[in-house]
Order: C-alpha cells, then structure tokens, then sequence
C-alpha cells in the first residue's frame, strides 16, 4: 500500500525556470557582509498635485552592508501612494520599507543612489518623524535608554522567595519592555510589570536588590535604589501545611484547564500552592486557582496541588485531577483538512487562489502546504533551492536535495492568479505559494495553515534526523526556524529573516514509513524509528511550545496498515505529543505510474469496509484502519480518515460480470499527466475518460466506474462515498476527515460541498 506519490516529474520544467531566472539571481547573490550601522537622509520635492519623497541610504562602514529596512511615521494628513525602489508596507501612519533585491548592498562609503527608495504622497509636504533605518535611528544618534525606577518594596519572603513591587520607570527613545533584577551586577530574576517574585534564594541569607528597566529595543537604563530584603529561616517552623482539598477544573479548553481548589492550613501561614502536572512542576500561585495553559487538544493530563508554607515546608499532594482537554474544533463539529500541493501551479494550474474561488477555504479548517525536504548533508530542514527530482521513480535519489523555492516564495503570480486581485511585482521578499496563503489567511482569519514536511520522495532521512537526541533538536530548531519563524533562505531576490513569519500554524510529518523497508526506494529505515519517531514528535511538542503564543499544530499523516503502525507508530506514547492524526485512507490498491505495484488485477483504492469479493491475500479499509487506532485506546478526536480527490485506474480490464471490479488487468490506465500513469483527479477523471459508468458498492462503500469489457476501470470518492464516511467517522466520534488533494476536486468543489454537508 502506497500513499499518493508528493510530487510530478518536472525536472525540465523547473530547469527551464532555474534558467529564467538566472540574471536574476545574479543580482542578488552578493555574499554576506558583516553588519554595521547605516544612516538615511530624506528629501523632498513638490510636483503640484502629488510630492515626492526620498531616502538616501548611506553607509559609512569600512565594509558593505546587506540588506536594510526603512521604519518611519507619516505626519498627519499625509497619504502615501506608490513606491519605489523598495516594498513598502503601510499600517495607518507607519511605514515599512524594505530594500529590493538589486540595491539591498550597500557598498562601504557610499550611497543607495541612483536607487535610493522614494514614494508617491499628497498632503502637506513634510518629511517624516520615527525615521529608522535596521532599528537604529537614521541620522546616527544612539537611542535614549529608560530611566531608573523607583525604590523597590519588599511585599513577601520565604525561605527560597523575595516578592518585590517597584515604581515604573519613565521610558526613553522606546516603551519599557522588561525589568531586571540585581544583587550587585547579578541578574536575579527579570519581569515585564512592576513586581516580581525571585526564587531559587538561600534561606536565611540578605540580599541588596536593585531594579533596572530595559526597552523594546533592548536599551536598558540604570538601576535604581537599592532594598535589602532577607529569606526565611527554615528552622524557624517545621511544621508542612494541611494537604489541598477539593481539586476541580472549572474551565476546559482545546489548550488550558482551570483549576480551583480548597484552600490548605498551617500553623504560621500557607505561602503558596504548587500545580503539578503529572510529576512536573508547572506553576507556582498564592491563590487557591491557577490556569494551566500550553497542553494539546484532546489530550489526558492529571493534574495536583502542594501547599508550602514561608518556610517551604511542603504539604502532602491533594488527590490526583484527570482532565482531557477539548479537541481541536469543538464539541459537535468536524474538522476539515485539506492537503495543498507545491507544484499544482505547473501542470494542474491550480492556485491558493482557487482554494477561494471553489468554495474550498471557507470549508476548511486546516490547509497542509505540501512538501518540504530534508537537506541531505546537513539533515536540517531544506529550503532555497530549486531543484527538481528525477524521472525515474524507482530512483533511489529521486528526491534527494529536491525543492521547489520558486514556488514557495519566489515566483511572482499575476493578477488573475493572486487571491486579493493583486499581483506580485517581483520585487518584494515574499512571493509565490507562501505569500499566496499569508493574502488566504488573511480573508479567513480562522484557517490555518501548516506546512508537511516529507510524503513519498522526501522522506529518505527521517530515520536519521530522528536517530539521536542531538540530531532530534537539531533537526526541529531548524524546521521551526526556516517554516515557523519564516528565516528563509534568500533566493531570487526574496526571503530573508523573518520573510514567511506567522504563514504556518504548525508542523505536518509525512514520514513514509518508520519501520518499515516498504517505502520509497532508497528510504533510511532502522528498527529504532519507531522509539526515535516518538521522541521526534515530543521534541517538535517541546521546541513548538518553547515558543509561547497560539497554540502550534503538530499533526502527521499516519499508515491505515496495522503492519506499518507495529512498526514505527507507538499508539501509546505518539498523542502526549500529535494533535491530529491524519489516517490514510486511500491507496489500499493501485498499479502505480511505472506498473511497480498491483498492474495486473483492480482493487478499491478506498473502501470503508472490507469487500466480500476481494481476492486479495489483505484487506485494507478505511473501518479496519480507524478500528486499529481505537483499539489501542487513541481519542477517536486525534483521528481523521483521510478521502481521495483522485482516482486510480487500470486498463485492458476484464468484466468478469462484476462491472471489473477485483478483475484482471493490464496495467495502469493513461492518466491525467503523461508521468502519472494510473492516476486522474477526479474532475479530469469524469470529464475526460469517454464511457465511464460509475457504480457504487453498498457492502463496502466503494465507488468506481468501468469503461466495458477490455477498457478503463477506476476507484475514487464521489459525493455518494463521501456521504456514507461522513456519516461513518461521526457514528465514531472521529474529529474529521483529511483529503489528499484539493485540485482534484471541480472548480466549484462538488467534493469539499459533499464533504462539508455530510459534517454539518
């Protein structure tokens, strides 16, 4: 069994490309230079109805400068129009300019003139305030650091604690961000308001303490005066606290639990309460309720409470809490998952835009952008290149170092491409797939949107950037470097740091397939990747929640083969970590484009139950694949059945009085693309194949259709399929379904409307 094979054959299409845009990568591949401060002058000149505007660049180092950005504030009354010689980015009265690829450099001593950024703008002509160039001011001037606070307060001790409370600091050149506290030049603790708790102290020891503010821009300004304050001498009271009573939760979400409880006694006073999750200590309060924030949707957690007293003496643990969160959509609602596919633009011509168009975005919960490789040498994640894979899929290389960055974030799409109309002018930074789905996300604030590393040719070094705990970490910080914080590489022109940030919602692993030798030729596989892909997956769960903020998605597509999860998937250990599983639930039989699999006899490709008639030796369904999961006691709110958008065919296929249906074959029928043999989306599949009969099998809830006796026979969904598995996964309490991939469905999505409707 096969999921669908990530990516067409297109090598000579991606070299013609490499080949059209090799002026200009010339351009843009001046090599890295060492930082330094730029300064910019602006000018202006009145042109009657409109005035323009200029900043001169200049760099006064004694090496080049790459790359700048341009901050600065439009008086009031002033409306900016076009732009030039930079992208600019208006947000009310601010403006952010950003070099274009050809006068990013500037070179030591020197100007960006004759290509100095300058703008269109009415109003009264008057030059802007704020100016920053690289955050630093533009006519050189060092930044104002804040001001000193006041004198500290000491508001509680404990034989560990010093809680402290101070008044604010006057900001200078930046708001005030964040508070150190010292003993001496020590930083003790930090803060962003105005009080603080430092723990980790010695007991019965003084402290001097002073208080220091430090801005947005990391300026910090001088300490101000000092306080002493002294912790608790433990033998002062050794008697714990009363244990907590009454733990309950009063509040559950996808990603918090609230919890309250009865407060303890002790013979001085309770000083705090300690929140344990599990055997982790995750929160410390002086109240008798805490939040817990930072877990998985549809996840168990058990939680408990100590009370400790001044002298940390600790009570007993209060009774264990268990408490599964909510899952991700929300109780009586279904998700909608949508795979995305990189190099649909080519051959299919099918845009983020027609995600829009078709209906498909606002049906959708979550889009997978579809796929992204390992680099080969550096086993990091693989971006900036553009390098197609080669024609032969038994190729154990075929994919080795392969990437699409034109797609990505590179190709500039016209008008009639772009979601909001607009089209890419081929300077900015971010172009192509990925500012395609920024403008989405935009008219659908509720999508999100991660990105699937691996599918079928790009999973050859799973098993080793999973091999070790060094090569795990490795592995993630970068994948969240490059996909989450959006550091792309520069190519052509675009990219650069933080070019694609808040573009992806999370990560999606398409490991093909842990443990097993059945994946793409030339896959690395260990009997170890089934322990080493579940400490990838806490590790991602880990470096993700690191980041603080939304909750991050961390999601994988997972075997419907019992086999290929005993041997890489631990169902009891994968789910602390994964949010969805998305469960294959297609490519139980096909004959594959180079006749390598199943040529000579037809089988469903995606069957909810097992048929009577098959003659098979193994009978894969989408019933037996969710059962395995259950079985092994995974939240039926972790798992989605994964529906085809496409068919798979045979011909020469004989009737066998049975419509052709488990009957003999002579290999895989023409498909859509000439390097895709047996394979058709299913709008090209019902338009395009002449005589299709379609017949729909109630035993096994299967579609397929047949041509007649000696021709074409083909298994796919329709809406009459798709209804009987909605309904299915809703009888289970599934979280939804998965589809693989969008443009195969019609371009006013019969597909997604089926699936939508059978949700609701």
């Amino acid at each position: 069994m096969r999921h669908r094979s990530p990516r067409p054959v297109r090598a000579r299409m991606l070299a013609l490309l490499a080949a059209l845009a090799l002026p200009l990568a010339l351009l843009a591949a001046a090599p890295a230079h060492a930082a330094g401060r730029l300064t910019a002058t602006f000018t202006s000149a009145d042109n009657g109805s409109w005035w323009k505007g200029t900043f001169v660049v200049r760099n006064d180092n004694a090496t080049a400068v790459t790359g700048w950005t341009l901050d600065f504030d439009l008086p009031a009354g002033v409306t900016l129009g076009s732009s030039y010689n930079g992208q600019a980015t208006v947000t009310g009265r601010h403006v952010t300019a950003v070099n274009a690829y050809y006068n990013g450099t500037v070179q030591p001593h020197a100007t960006t003139e004759p290509y100095s950024f300058w703008f269109v703008a009415t109003g009264p002509i008057a030059a802007p305030t704020g100016c920053r160039i690289n955050g630093d001011k533009c006519d050189g001037t060092a930044d104002v650091p804040p001001g000193a606070p006041g004198t500290p307060q000491v508001t509680d001790t404990t034989a560990h604690t010093v809680a402290l409370s101070w008044p604010a600091a006057a900001g200078g050149d930046f708001p005030v961000a964040s508070y150190d506290v010292l003993a001496g030049s020590t930083v003790l603790g930090t803060a962003t308001g105005t009080g603080t708790t430092l723990t980790g102290l010695t007991p019965a020891t003084a402290y001097t303490l002073t208080v220091r503010a430090r801005d947005s821009r990391g300026n910090t300004g001088p300490a101000g005066p000092a306080v002493t304050a002294r912790t608790v001498d433990p033998a002062s009271d050794t008697v714990p606290p009363t244990a907590p009573t009454a733990l309950h939760s009063t509040a559950v979400t996808s990603g918090s639990v609230a919890l309250a409880w009865t407060a303890a006694t002790d013979n001085q006073r309770v000083a705090a309460y300690d929140v344990y999750q599990g055997a982790a200590l995750v929160q410390t309060v002086t109240g008798t309720a805490a939040t817990v924030t930072g877990l998985s949707p549809a996840t168990a957690y058990t939680f408990g409470v100590r009370a400790r007293d001044a002298a940390d003496n600790a009570s007993p643990a209060s009774a264990p809490l268990a408490v599964t969160t909510a899952d991700l959509v929300g109780a009586g609602k279904y998700a909608r998952v949508g795979y995305f596919t990189q190099w649909g633009i080519y051959g299919r011509q099918y845009f983020v835009k027609n995600l829009d168009t078709s209906g498909s975005a606002a049906k959708l919960d979550v889009v997978n952008y579809a796929f992204e490789n390992i680099d080969p040498t550096n086993l990091t994640c693989l971006a900036g290149v553009t390098k197609g894979t080669t024609a032969d899929p038994q190729d154990p290389a075929q994919g080795t170092g392969a990437g699409d960055a034109d797609a990505d974030y590179s190709r500039p799409f016209s008008a009639a491409q772009s979601v909001d109309g607009v089209a890419d002018d081929g300077w900015a930074p971010l172009r192509g797939n990925l500012n395609q789905l920024k403008k989405l996300k935009a008219k659908y604030p509720n999508l999100k949107v991660v990105v699937s590393l691996g599918g079928w040719t790009y999973s050859t070094y799973f098993s080793d950037v999973a091999a070790t705990d060094a090569s795990r970490k490795k592995f993630v910080a970068s994948c969240i470097d490059v996909w989450i914080k959006g550091n792309l590489p520069l190519y052509n022109g675009a990219g650069g740091p933080g070019t694609a940030a808040g573009i992806f919602d999370g990560i999606d692993l398409d490991w093909e397939w842990p443990g097993s030798p059945d994946g793409h030729a030339g896959n690395h596989w260990s009997a170890n990747d089934k322990a080493d892909l579940t400490a990838l997956l806490a590790e991602f769960r880990t470096q993700l929640d690191a980041l603080g903020g939304p909750h991050r998605l961390l999601t994988a597509f997972t075997p419907a083969d019992p086999v290929k999860i005993g041997q890489g998937w631990d169902l009891s250990k994968i789910f602390q970590s994964l949010d969805i599983a998305n469960v294959q639930g297609y490519d139980f039989h096909g004959a594959g484009s180079d006749n390598s699999w199943e040529p000579n006899r037809t089988g469903d490709q995606a069957n909810l139950y097992a048929d009577a008639q098959d003659p098979y030796g193994f009978h894969f369904s989408v019933d037996s694949a969710v059962q395995t999961y259950l079985d092994a006691g995974v939240n039926p709110r972790k798992l989605t059945i994964g529906l085809p958008f496409y068919g798979r065919g045979w011909q020469t296929v004989t009737d066998g009085g049975a419509h052709g249906e488990w009957q003999a074959a002579g290999g895989a029928a023409p498909g859509q693309f000439a390097e895709e043999a047996g394979t058709r989306g299913y709008n090209n599949l019902i338009t395009s194949v002449p005589g299709l009969t379609v017949y729909h099998d109630a035993q096994s809830v299967s579609t397929y259709a047949y041509t007649g006796a000696g021709g074409q026979w083909w298994t796919f969904d329709d809406p009459w399929s798709i209804a009987q598995k909605t309904a299915y996964l809703k009888s289970k309490g599934l979280l939804g379904a998965m589809i693989w991939e969008m443009s195969g469905d019609t371009p006013s999505g019969t597909l997604i409307s089926a699936l939508d409707t059978g949700l609701k």
